[in-house]
């Protein structure tokens, strides 16, 4: 299956991430992350999710996904929707390495399904973005042309706990938009 993988990811309180985790999961970083994938040129799939710890294991955990998402081409520019979210990638042409995790073991869907992380071995090419979770309230930024780190925080504020849905994640304003780039690649069926 041929794969266009578009990611982003924003950085967000992680006091506030900590307050929606389910049991048993550590948020390592203050970071949520949007995947979007178009499949064989055919349909589109996109996961919401937030690097975390599970007994010992790190990866990311899925807060969201999107089975059917609509996509649409404008020349270089692809914008995906759900009913809840909309974001755009665009290609600027700079290519560099896809970017090793060295803490990310794969991806919880559920609180018990773990998929392994796929090796990826093909260039990146680095796009400008911008995405709005379509809410009220609901988080949006723009990509400022550079990736940026994020660090853990220590905790400043513990607020009330609240269910793992994508509607409070997306609630929690994004700080800055920390990297976006688009990776094609053949992916074993």
């Amino acid at each position: 299956m041929k794969v266009e993988q578009f990611v982003m990811a924003y950085e967000a309180e992680q006091d506030r991430l900590r307050a929606i985790l389910p049991a048993g999961f550590i948020s390592l970083r203050p970071v949520l992350r949007i995947n979007a994938e178009i499949r064989d040129d055919e349909t589109a799939w996109i996961e919401f999710n937030t690097p975390a710890e599970k007994d010992g294991v790190r990866g990311w955990v899925n807060i969201g996904c999107w089975e059917y998402a609509s996509f649409k081409r404008d020349g270089r520019k692809v914008i995906f929707r759900t009913d809840l979210l909309e974001i755009s990638f665009e290609g600027v042409g700079i290519e560099g390495r896809c970017p090793a995790e060295k803490d990310n073991a794969g991806c919880w869907f559920g609180n018990e399904i773990f998929r392994p992380a796929e090796t990826i071995t093909a260039n990146k090419e680095y796009c400008d973005c911008s995405f709005r979770w379509l809410m009220e309230d609901g988080a949006e930024g723009k990509s400022t042309g550079e990736t940026l780190p994020a660090y853990p925080t220590e905790v400043k504020t513990v607020y009330p706990k609240e269910d793992f849905i994508v509607e409070n994640a997306a609630k929690i304003p994004c700080r800055q938009v920390l990297g976006t780039y688009k990776v094609v690649f053949d992916r074993d069926v």
